[in-house]
């Protein structure tokens, strides 16, 4: 198998080639990227038997539920990468897909913030990359329209995203395990992957609540991107680190201070985006998340949690150490935030002073799965490798929400040329 690192090829999403026998795809993963695999399926490929297992009690359980629910318009993607493809297609198919079943989509719009002359060079280079990625209605704005546009925040520029939106990913989940059903497939849950056995040109997949012999097998894991994918394609790397990512919620009148999304330049060192302020779908304002080395993969409370085997996961691998070594300073500093509300909120200040540590409470958190190579690079681009009866999706962070509809469709062209 090769990874696929390169620019999404070129579809038509409604086609619908007649199958030339049936077929049975299980998807491993009941999050939004797998539900929109399953759904795609349905639909290119009518016949195909489809069924989704998800080893939870409901569906988006893990990263899908708990991401701050932007819709990006790719401002930050390395163009021509993967990402940067997949993200302006999928911005437009989230939002028709909201819009055809009523589902939640508010474009409140994004102000990323430069407040030190030392972050220009930085800005410039973000302007050029979302200007090459053709993000809509991109506009370069100074002090007067940063807060013609929020009123209560403060800097020397700002990159202005009028698309940039808000959704509520979970429902979308949930109206697209709707369609699978609809359409004939099964969406199992409380239903844990344990083993894939080879059977001939098919594939048994061992369950808890029982076997299921396919021909293709798609992973979309998530958190368990690895430990999954190693099941089914032996590979090793990358392996995934996770990071928490904690929010504070604004309360009182002051959750009224921001009107749509407020973020810092992002260093492009580091693939967080920083913290920042968001609106929700359910009217809250959010500031976050951070980015602090998770000891639990789906440890989503208040207070971080230790799961050994994760942890004892994430220091063997040797590829966490040299990121380390690499990135300590901004751990440091992250760590620092995590442990105080008031050094968490710092950060924020810069962009929206007035909204201080008596106006916010701990929220829950993210866990982003991060791929990191044996050398202790960070993948950055989305990362899928496909052969054998096997798609493995092993590296999917932010914007995979935005992108999972345009990514289901990619997914799909390469099982068809498998």
């Amino acid at each position: 198998m090769s990874p696929a690192y390169g620019p999404a090829p070129t579809w038509d999403h409604d086609r619908v080639p007649a199958p030339t026998n049936e077929q049975t795809v299980g998807v491993v993963g009941g999050g939004i990227l797998g539900l929109a695999v399953a759904r795609e399926l349905t639909r290119r490929r009518p016949g195909t038997k489809v069924v989704v297992l998800e080893k939870e009690d409901r569906l988006a359980a893990h990263q899908t539920g708990h991401n701050s629910g932007v819709v990006h318009a790719g401002i930050y993607y390395r163009p021509g990468s993967l990402k940067a493809e997949l993200c302006a297609r999928g911005r437009a198919l989230i939002r028709d897909y909201c819009l055809e079943h009523d589902l939640p989509y508010v474009e409140c719009g994004k102000l990323v913030v430069a407040v030190d002359p030392a972050e220009m060079g930085r800005f410039d280079l973000l302007e050029r990359t979302a200007t090459e990625n053709g993000v809509p209605g991109l506009r370069r704005i100074g002090p007067d329209e940063i807060r013609d546009i929020e009123p209560h925040a403060t800097g020397i520029a700002a990159l202005h995203s009028p698309r940039t939106a808000i959704t509520d990913y979970p429902a979308i989940t949930r109206q697209l395990a709707k369609e699978v059903e609809e359409a004939g497939g099964a969406v199992l849950l409380s239903t844990t992957v344990t083993g894939v056995t080879a059977r001939g040109t098919r594939r048994e997949i061992v369950t808890t609540t029982g076997n299921h012999t396919v021909d293709h097998v798609v992973v979309c894991a998530g958190l368990q991107a690895d430990r999954l994918g190693r099941l089914v394609d032996g590979q090793q790397e990358p392996r995934i680190v996770p990071f928490r990512g904690e929010y504070l919620t604004v309360t009182g009148p002051k959750r009224d201070l921001v009107r749509g999304m407020v973020y810092p330049v992002p260093d492009p060192r580091y693939p967080f985006l920083g913290v920042h302020f968001t609106r929700r779908v359910g009217g809250g304002l959010e500031i976050g998340p951070n980015a602090v080395l998770a000891l639990d993969r789906e440890g989503y409370g208040v207070r971080p949690h230790l799961n050994l085997k994760d942890a004892a996961a994430t220091l063997a691998h040797p590829g966490f150490w040299r990121m380390a070594r690499t990135h300590w300073r901004t751990g440091v500093r992250e760590v620092r935030g995590s442990a105080s509300k008031r050094a968490y909120l710092r950060a924020a200040q810069r962009y929206v002073p007035e909204i201080g540590p008596a106006d916010v409470t701990r929220a829950g958190a993210g866990v982003r799965a991060q791929a990191v190579a044996r050398d202790g690079s960070l993948l950055d681009d989305f990362a899928i490798v496909s052969g054998g009866g096997v798609t493995s999706v092993r590296n999917a962070p932010s914007p995979a929400a935005t992108s999972s509809l345009a990514i289901a469709a990619y997914v799909v062209d390469r099982i068809s040329a498998d």
